[in-house]
Order: C-alpha cells, then sequence, then structure tokens
C-alpha cells in the first residue's frame, strides 16, 4: 500500500464517521422533539385537570422528587384519558393521592435494657 492508498482509506472512513455522526445529530434531534412533545401534551392535559393550587403542589415535588412527579403525571394523565376523572383535582384530592402513591417506610423501634 502506498501514503496515496493510505490516505484515501483515511479520508473514506473519516467520511463515513462524519456521516454517522449527522445521522446520530438527526436521530437525536428528533428524539428531543418528540420528548418535548409529548411534555407539551402532558403538560395542557394537567392544566385541563388539575385546579391551581394542586398545579402547584406537583411543581413544588417535580422539584424534589422528579420521578416520582413524573410517575404521578402519567398516572393523571392516565385517569384523564380513561374518563375516570369527573371534576378538576382538588389540591387535598391529589394530597390523598400523593399520600396513596408513597411508599410506606419501615417503622423501626429500638429498645435499650
Amino acid at each position: 500500500m502506498g501514503d496515496d492508498e493510505l490516505n484515501e482509506l483515511r479520508r473514506r472512513r473519516m467520511e463515513d464517521l462524519q456521516r454517522q455522526q449527522q445521522q446520530q445529530g438527526a436521530v437525536d434531534e428528533e428524539m428531543a422533539r418528540q420528548r418535548q412533545q409529548q411534555d407539551a401534551q402532558i403538560h395542557m392535559v394537567l392544566m385541563q385537570i388539575l385546579e391551581p393550587e394542586a398545579r402547584e403542589r406537583l411543581n413544588t415535588i417535580k422539584l424534589t422528587r422528579p420521578e416520582f412527579a413524573k410517575s404521578v403525571e402519567q398516572q393523571l394523565v392516565i385517569l384523564a384519558q380513561s374518563g375516570r376523572l369527573r371534576d378538576k383535582i382538588s389540591d387535598e384530592m391529589l394530597k390523598s393521592l400523593l399520600a396513596q402513591l408513597t411508599p410506606k417506610k419501615k417503622d423501626y423501634k429500638i429498645t435499650r435494657k
């Protein structure tokens, strides 16, 4: 193999890598756009089914426990889409729902002799 052949192979390999990088970037952009669109839809549904106080509580939870808040949002959207919600969810209703969804902590009692 001569220097010209090696240079040609390197150039082709670089072009392939650049093409792959561009394709991956396009896929990443599409996924980000879909995720953003899905978040906007969830936000619109939550605006319709939650009263302002409940929405504020959910936003506060989202700051401290984002994964838990995301699962609560998904469950609320499922309830709304299935038609099981008749009225808007008040802050008190959200509190009781959160109490049901929060995992129970084990309580340990230590006695000293």
